[in-house]
């Protein structure tokens, strides 16, 4: 089936939206890069093959929905108590998710083609809306992929850090974002 213009509803049931850290500092081979999952996400892509430009991107992001999928590295594996802790720390902590429980993308401009395009939008992270450009590609099947790696510090996020700063999780942060756009909705 061939990709075709239309307003597709994306989500958990058709994707994954995944975010990808680093570590750095002294300290940095005892930690994890790892990749979070959000379970809790929904949005709409409006395509337009012949003219890019009028196709759009929204995202809505549940932050409590945001949990430990892996972790790479480190003296030792995660444990669940790891997860947990991770997960507490990033939720209560980091992103305060009582206070801003969403995060949002709206597209401003869409260019180049299914095999190539970029998306610049707005990322509105803890109620701070910031300018962010993912790239991306779609191949005939509907199946699409896009990415983009932003620094936490542009929404004013104190990366995680522990042992007096020696270990930190690194300021870009990979977004990544698969769907399949499978039928338009009616």
């Amino acid at each position: 089936m061939a990709l075709q213009d239309g307003t597709y509803r994306i989500g958990p049931d058709v994707g994954r939206l995944l975010v990808h850290t680093g570590r750095t500092g002294l300290g940095s081979k005892a930690g994890h890069d790892l990749t979070l999952g959000a379970t809790s996400w929904s949005g709409t892509v409006v395509v337009d093959t012949g003219d890019p430009a009028r196709s759009s991107v929204t995202i809505d992001v549940r932050v409590a929905s945001l949990h430990v999928v892996s972790g790479s590295g480190g003296v030792k594996p995660l444990t669940d108590s790891d997860r947990a802790d991770i997960e507490r720390i990033m939720h209560d902590k980091v992103l305060d998710a009582a206070r801003h429980p969403t995060i949002t993308f709206r597209s401003t401009r869409v260019s180049g083609t299914l095999e190539s395009f970029t998306v610049d939008g707005e990322a509105t992270i803890m109620d701070t809306p910031r300018p962010v450009t993912a790239s991306g590609s779609a191949d005939a099947d509907g199946r699409v992929r896009a990415r983009a790696t932003v620094p936490q510090s542009r929404w004013g996020i104190k990366p995680y850090s522990a042992f007096f700063g020696a270990l930190k999780v690194a300021d870009d942060v990979v977004i990544e974002v698969e769907v399949a756009l499978e039928a338009p909705s009616p």
